[in-house]
């Protein structure tokens, strides 16, 4: 007897959806200015939804299906290593505007026997044959492209998920796959952010001055017809299936080493690219020593360079001189102290991160309280510092976030990114995935600590957080998007501490995006910048914060996303980012 689906038992009219907007483009009311979210009869009147509790585990995650995954993973036995991983995979599938197994990972995870936080760097190398010179030669306007072959640098996801299952994993390595592969060979509906960013990914990718050297696999497996898919609609891909279930039978390493390797190295001979296998199998993930510094007694932990994770330790110990709890909520103080402290981090940011196997930054000058001191005594409560620059050493852009945790008390907080948008815009034949442009964030100048170099990490974006007070886990945290990422992480800790807001007022509370100074590249976005607002910051607040002399303006989409998990005494509380279309779940 044939199944029959929920669909079958609806009226015709309902099935065709004649009676609603079936995609954003065809409701012309959706962006009213003059429109507020509904009234809440508890909890902050901003907050899109309250959070989810749980005595057993909990995941938060940027799709329904990766995180109804990682729960799956939890109420089999797993750890919450194995349900992170059984997410991740699943977003690669369902997300591919942000994440895939193309592209590169970091965690920082609770070790609840070690009983301390622990760090994995699973950023990748640009390959060996690719020199600086090549890159000089193919570069636009003095910068490295933002697309193609010489963007493409060692993807190191899948090494991150093995490394991660060798040490905490308790399910066996293939089961993590399997809601992974039914989706792509059964199909779902895409998720209206997806939806969203594959279509503008087609129009990058095959505009006539896109520059890529193959977009052929892209247009066959996204656009076939010459359109993506709408919100909604099913999306199969059966070749990413294929490569998954090689990996669940193969182990991690047979993406290096095996015949996914293989399939990668004819790829890239057959578009005049560089990736060899002998790149792909020389590459392994490394454990790494996270560092913290204390926000007002709570500990703050990020990942050392070529990480952008210190950055956000970097703020906080700015913000800490400050009494901004005494300054106001979405207050014009409060905002501006935090953007120019942002502005102060990221000068060093430019100046000072970069792979530490070619460079050694100053960090414990750079984490210390006396620079912060330092640093923060620059800030003016009544107007924008003039051009900032780095600060002297002594003597010497989209992505995916979730955590999960488990009944034991580990709790995992990954990042997983192709960097900008889907990426590189190439797509190794039949694989059914796409490679990460994370090379476009070298620096092509002689003498910066993050030019280009065979076999070199360049510059990252992408940082998970977490936070634990007294020698105990607090926080699993992370907020994606590219710069944005720090900027977003401690605007959610100021929330948390400052202000004490609730897991998900924090993230639902709007927030603030600065554009401007010196990038790792070595590009300049102008000495002030940009400050870029969120509609819901109070009319007032703008008002003083243009008095100041800020140059505002609005950013859609350029506010990052939100997922967090709080530990709790024999509890979980899990949060979502309303921005996107994610769910927290707990049990």
């Amino acid at each position: 007897m044939r199944r029959r689906t929920f669909l079958a038992t609806l009226p015709a009219a309902a099935v065709a959806g004649k009676a609603f907007a079936s995609s954003r483009s065809e409701n012309p009311n959706r962006n009213r200015p003059d429109v507020r979210p509904g009234d809440r009869v508890d909890g902050a009147n901003f907050a899109g939804r309250s959070a989810a509790w749980g005595l057993h585990g909990a995941a938060a995650t940027a799709h329904p299906l990766a995180t109804l995954a990682a729960i799956e993973m939890l109420k089999a036995g797993g750890s919450a290593v194995d349900a992170a991983i059984a997410a991740n995979a699943v977003l690669g599938f369902g997300e591919p505007i942000a994440c895939g197994i193309g592209g590169d990972a970091f965690a920082l995870l609770w070790d609840p026997k070690a009983k301390k936080v622990v760090g994995l760097n699973g950023s990748g190398r640009s390959p060996r044959a690719l020199t600086l010179e090549t890159q000089r030669a193919r570069a636009k306007d003095g910068h490295i492209a933002s697309h193609g072959a010489t963007t493409v640098s060692v993807p190191g996801a899948v090494d991150a998920w093995w490394s991660l299952h060798q040490h905490y994993g308790k399910l066996p390595w293939k089961d993590l796959f399997q809601p992974a592969i039914r989706h792509c060979e059964e199909g779902a509906p895409t998720i209206q952010q997806t939806a969203f960013y594959v279509g503008i990914s087609h129009r990058n990718f095959t505009r006539p001055t896109a520059g890529i050297e193959e977009v052929e696999n892209f247009k066959a497996l996204w656009a076939p017809n010459g359109k993506t898919p709408r919100e909604g609609e099913v999306f199969r891909n059966p070749e990413l299936g294929r490569t998954y279930r090689l990996i669940a039978e193969g182990g991690g390493r047979a993406y290096y080493e095996g015949e996914i390797a293989e399939a990668i190295e004819r790829y890239f001979k057959r578009i005049g690219g560089w990736m060899t296998r002998a790149d792909l199998a020389a590459h392994r993930s490394e454990w790494v020593e996270p560092r913290s510094v204390n926000y007002r007694g709570v500990d703050i932990w990020g990942l050392p360079p070529n990480s952008q994770g210190f950055v956000t330790l970097q703020m906080l110990n700015i913000l800490a001189e400050f009494d901004i709890k005494g300054m106001g909520f979405q207050s014009a103080a409060a905002i501006h102290h935090g953007v120019e402290a942002k502005r102060l981090a990221f000068e060093d940011r430019a100046r000072f991160y970069a792979d530490p196997t070619f460079y050694k930054s100053p960090i414990d000058w750079l984490l210390s309280k006396d620079y912060a001191r330092e640093r923060a005594a620059l800030i003016r409560p009544d107007r924008i510092s003039p051009r900032v620059y780095f600060g002297k050493a002594p003597g010497q852009g989209d992505t995916t976030y979730l955590t999960t945790s488990d009944a034991d008390g580990m709790m995992v907080s990954l990042i997983q990114s192709n960097y900008r948008g889907m990426g590189s815009g190439l797509m190794p034949d039949g694989l059914g995935f796409m490679f990460q442009n994370r090379g476009e964030a070298f620096a092509l100048a002689d003498g910066h600590p993050n030019v280009y170099a065979p076999g070199k990490r360049p510059f990252q974006t992408i940082i998970p957080g977490f936070a634990t007070e007294a020698g105990r886990p607090l926080l699993s945290f992370g907020v994606m998007g590219g710069d944005m990422q720090p900027q977003g992480q401690s605007q959610i800790i100021s929330n948390l501490v400052d202000f004490g807001l609730g897991l998900q007022e924090a993230g639902d509370s709007p927030r603030w995006h600065h554009n401007g100074g010196m990038e790792p590249t070595g590009e300049d976005l102008g000495a002030v910048g940009d400050l870029n607002l969120e509609t819901g910051v109070p009319e007032a607040t703008r008002a003083e914060l243009a008095k100041i002399g800020w140059v505002l303006k609005p950013s859609p989409g350029g506010y990052g996303g939100y997922q967090a998990i709080r530990a709790w005494p024999g509890r979980y509380e899990a949060a979502t980012e309303m921005r996107k279309d994610g769910v927290a779940l707990a049990y």
